[in-house]
Formats: C-alpha cells, structure tokens, sequence
C-alpha cells in the first residue's frame, strides 16, 4: 500500500504560480484524506519562470525523488511542453540509470517523454492522471472513474483491468476558485471500439500523447528536440516496439487531422505500426476531429490486420484510467475490457 507521496514538476511550473495555489489545497486535502504523506520536491512550486529556465533542477527533483528510500509513488503536477530539456541532465552521466528504482511513476500528457527516459533504463510506469488535472479538479469530488483507478493503485500498488468508463466529460472552460464544486457537463460514452482487426491481442503497452510524440520526430516547437530524442536514442527503435501494445491519445491542443496524419506518418516510418500487436487510441478531449483521427488511422496504417481500438477513456480526455506501461496485457474488446498480468 502506498503512503509516501514525492510530487514533482517535470514540464510546467503552473503548480508553483499564486493562481494555482486554491487548486493544491483541494488535491493536498483530498490526499491527506486518504491518509497519504505528500511533500513536494524542492524545485515542484517554484513557478513557470524559474522552473522553465532551470531544466536541471527538475531533473535533480526526479533523480532526488527516486533516491528516496521512503518514496513510494512520483506523482507529476501536470504536462507541459519541454521536458525533453531534462535528457542531458539525466543521461550524459547515466544519472538516471544510477538513480532509478522500481517506484510507481504517474503522470501523462508531456510526461511522455519522461515514461520513454524511464523505459530507456527499464523501470515500468502508470499512464493517465496527474496531480492538478486529477486529484485538484474542482468537482465537489475526483470524478468517480478517475477516483477508482487512482484509489486501485495506492491501495495495490497496479491495475488490474480496465473497463470503459459510462460518461465522458467536456472540458472545463474556466480554471478559477468560484468553479470550485461546479458540475463538468457529462455525456453517454459508447465504450471501447474496434476499428479494425481481431477483438483479443495483447502485448505489453506503450506510447502516449500523440502531440508529444510529434514533437519528437519534427522541430516546428523546439527546433532542438528531434535532435535530443537522436541523440539520446529517446524513441524504442523498431525491436522495441515487436509484439507492444502503442497506445496514442491526441492533447488539449485538438490537433488537426493534418498534424495528426503527420504524427502518424513519422510512426510508420520508424516501422511502429510493422511490429506492434495492436494500437490503443484515446478518446480526444470533447471528441474533437474523433472520426477524422479514425479515417486516418484506417488509412495511414494501410493494414487491415492490425487491430485498431478507440474510445478508451486515457489521456486528456476526461475521466482518466490509470494504463501500465511494461505490463502484459490482454485487449478484449468483445467483452469491453483489457486485462494486465504480471
């Protein structure tokens, strides 16, 4: 069972801004209730500047957070957009190789690049929640499917199985105290849906937001990132990725079904979609371009055999599950469920 919580601030330093301050004391609460230790790394609320220009303090943040020997679960703030600035800092001198331990890492969204530095040096993550997005939202509660993948892990240390959520929520159009305790506007979600392919595969899992994968392979938002993920060799080449699960879900940003297409092209160049068992999609935040993103999947893939499931409730898309990365899992969209084994 998990008691000792290390939060850290990987991508954007929001948590440490005065603006955020109302939603850290309803996700602090809401930890303390479970009777969870929090405490924050020293460089987690320092804010947007200092934690921008200081790349290697959050690196120290995450190498401090590993070394703990009380730490049980790293839980990020929230995304962002430059975490890949922390490889050098964590690489160079196989710092992180030094550092890492089998601890539950969680995070999403940015945090992409972080679950592939950790993958890098073998340790096995959780995908799908963060701490502002999650813990801090301003419903009079956690949303109640987020809160059951959320209390499944502290209290067991992994998931066990997931199923689709019966809601999904549009995204709140305004972040501020007098939201606090207002409703999210819910609809009737359809479950898991297969696009193409055989209902059952399984694989163990990986990837991420699409967006950030992007940003890996084109440097049309920090000209210098293709070349850190290269020269670091951040992506899994093409053996990596034989007989794996990829799961992609799109971020807030609703890119368009021409980066989308883009994003995808860079996968099947680097041979992903040649040796993965299937691909797991998340549902787009207000399902924003949700059949154009289908079409192209279709399309881009161009291999009807490869099964293709959508609509899984992941990502930036609310509620949020909690997937393992490193973790078998067996898909079975028949009976609207994926299952992980040790």
């Amino acid at each position: 069972m998990i008691k000792n919580i290390s939060v850290v601030s990987l991508s954007s330093g929001i948590a440490g801004e005065p603006s955020s301050r109302f939603e850290l004391e309803i996700g602090l609460k809401r930890l303390e209730e479970y009777g969870l230790n929090v405490r924050f790394m020293p460089n987690a609320l320092k804010g947007i500047e200092y934690t921008s220009a200081h790349p290697e303090k959050r690196a120290e943040d995450l190498l401090q957070a590993f070394l703990d020997p009380e730490t049980d679960l790293i839980l990020t703030t929230i995304g962002g957009d430059d975490t890949y600035k922390l490889l050098p800092y964590l690489f160079d001198n196989n710092e992180l190789a030094r550092a890492a331990a089998d601890k539950i890492f969680l995070g999403f969204s940015d945090t992409t690049i972080n679950h592939f530095m950790l993958h890098k040096v073998g340790i096995p993550t959780f995908y799908g929640q963060a701490f502002i997005p999650d813990l801090c939202e301003l419903s009079r509660e956690m949303l109640p499917y987020t809160r059951r993948y959320f209390e499944e892990l502290i209290t067991t240390g992994t998931i066990s199985e997931i199923t689709p959520s019966d809601v999904w929520y549009e995204e709140r159009k305004e972040f501020s105290p007098n939201q606090v305790g207002k409703p999210l506007i819910s609809h009737k979600n359809e479950g898991f849906e297969l696009l193409q392919g055989s209902p059952v595969f399984s694989g163990k899992i990986l990837g991420g937001c699409i967006c950030t994968i992007y940003d890996m392979f084109d440097g049309g938002r920090y000209e210098d990132m293709p070349d850190y993920c290269r020269k670091y060799g951040l992506f899994p080449d093409k053996e990596d990725w034989q007989g794996r699960i990829l799961l992609l879900e799109s971020s807030e940003e609703k890119p368009s079904p021409q980066k989308y297409q883009k994003a995808l092209e860079y996968l099947k160049a680097a041979g992903v979609f040649d040796a993965v068992s299937g691909v797991l999609i998340g549902k787009p935040m207000d399902e924003a371009y949700a059949e154009e993103y289908k079409k192209l999947l279709v399309q881009v893939i161009d291999d009807s055999g490869l099964p293709v499931v959508c609509n899984l409730n992941i990502g930036h898309a609310m509620p949020r599950c909690i997937i393992p990365f490193g973790k078998q899992a067996v898909v079975d969209t028949d009976n609207q469920i994926i299952r992980f084994t040790e």
